[in-house]
């Protein structure tokens, strides 16, 4: 059955690849109907997202951004299969870097690094940052897809960016191996969904609620000696983003534990409340808060 579901689905996903983004961004707009306004994909979750965290908006303006999350949320379903076709030089043109030189600065620290960053803009297309790495080599903490078929199609296609997808469970077993053979990496972690209730080893304020936290890309940098990077998100307008790296301390074992997590959401939630619309709304980020928000006078 799943490589039925590929054979049927694999050719409809490259065909849509290969349309101009003129017809991709018409799609997308048919789909944010369908989605939107017919099916109501998550509407629940998003409404009650925005509200716990927008609370000095008016419904009114919690609608108007809703909108364009589902608006932004259907474009970037259309640009993640553009990716399958895309070159090199459209990707570049498109997902830009306002300070690309610190890539190669933290190259010439002569460690590893931890890159955190959130589902924020085009988290997907943030891949092209590896075709920048000269002495390091780039890996992606990724969620294996059940089907192994399209699982393999997803590394194929970040592979052509140099990305070196690695699931959950394979991360700490390649990263000691990494280390024991002086290989040096960018590692790649998308740190701000909720983790399950039984692994959570910190928690901490987002949005004023308290709530359970990824830490594995902090704890990690500490226990193999890696520095640490941020990366700040942002759409400049439609199909074309940018990032901007944020640096932190060149000895993340010496800092504090959960400090370098605390920052990582304080800088994320500075970034939602300059454009939330480009958030992830989609995901129930807020359900094992142990508070509600605090009211806005």
């Amino acid at each position: 059955m799943q490589l039925l579901a590929y054979i049927l689905i694999y050719p409809i996903f490259w065909f849509i690849s290969i349309l101009p983004f003129r017809v991709l961004y018409f799609l997308s707009d048919i789909t944010y109907f369908l989605v939107y306004r017919v099916v109501g994909y998550r509407k629940k979750t998003v409404r009650e997202n925005l509200r716990l965290t927008l609370r000095h908006l008016n419904v009114e303006e919690r609608r108007e951004i809703e909108k364009k999350f589902y608006s932004h949320f259907c474009d970037t379903l259309f640009e993640m299969l553009k990716t399958i076709s895309i070159s090199e030089a459209e990707l570049k043109k498109r997902f830009t870097f306002d300070n690309i030189e610190m890539i190669r600065e933290y190259e010439e620290k002569g460690k590893s690094v931890s890159l955190i960053c959130a589902h924020y803009g085009s988290y997907e297309w943030l891949l092209i940052m590896n075709k920048y790495l000269t002495t390091h080599t780039g890996f992606g903490v990724y969620k294996v897809i059940r089907n192994k078929y399209f699982d393999k199609l997803v590394k194929k296609i970040r592979g052509k960016f140099d990305a070196n997808l690695v699931s959950a469970r394979e991360t700490v077993p390649l990263m000691l191996q990494n280390k024991r053979k002086g290989i040096l990496g960018f590692y790649g972690f998308i740190s701000d969904q909720s983790p399950k209730l039984g692994s959570t080893i910190h928690w901490t304020k987002f949005f004023g609620m308290e709530v359970p936290v990824h830490v594995g890309a902090e704890m990690l940098a500490k226990k193999l000696d890696m520095n640490i990077m941020f990366v700040k998100g942002a759409k400049i307008k439609r199909g074309y983003y940018k990032a901007r790296f944020i640096a932190f301390e060149d000895s993340p074992k010496e800092v504090p534990n959960f400090e370098i997590t605390d920052c990582f959401i304080k800088l994320l939630e500075a970034q939602i409340l300059e454009a939330p619309e480009y958030y992830l709304w989609t995901h129930k980020r807020f359900k094992h808060r142990k508070n509600d928000p605090p009211v806005t006078a």
